[in-house]
């Protein structure tokens, strides 16, 4: 047989023989709780302030990297646009498209009779094909009643 003294550690609810009254062992007990009590709330308020600054630590870290991200992408722009537009994360996952901004001052429109007739079969109005070609509306008039040259 064993007794049931040997698996416990210390002794439980033994209580210390005083002699107080039960008024001030009652006072006393109370004065322990709010001790605990008032430990706890320490402790407790010691995590939330730890966590909370571990918590901007770690956005300040993060954001670090962003940021470090950041420049390291626009160094790669500045230096190779294209290679940049294929290491461009992307939703649709579409790679290496750079847009480039091309000066279109010097450029001229091809006004020709043939395209203006051929516009105007795909439904186009004589209002918009005169803002387009930048010609008036009884010139693009002119043109589609021209008759068709042929080539043959």
């Amino acid at each position: 047989m064993v007794d049931k003294s040997w698996s416990n550690t210390g002794t439980t609810g033994f209580r210390i023989r005083t002699n107080d009254s039960p008024e001030e062992r009652e006072a006393e007990r109370a004065r322990a709780r709010e001790e605990r009590a008032r430990a706890r709330v320490d402790t407790m308020a010691e995590r939330l302030e730890a966590r909370a600054r571990a918590r901007e630590e770690q956005a300040a870290e993060r954001e670090r990297i962003r940021q470090e991200r950041r420049d390291a992408e626009a160094k790669l722009a500045l230096s190779d646009p294209h290679k940049a537009a294929a290491q461009r994360r992307r939703g649709s996952g579409r790679k290496d498209i750079v847009r480039e901004q091309r000066d279109t001052s010097n450029y001229a429109m091809i006004v020709d009779a043939g395209r203006i007739r051929m516009l105007a079969a795909r439904g186009a109005s004589v209002a918009s094909l005169a803002a387009v070609f930048s010609l008036t509306e009884d010139q693009i008039a002119e043109a589609l009643r021209e008759a068709p040259e042929d080539h043959g």
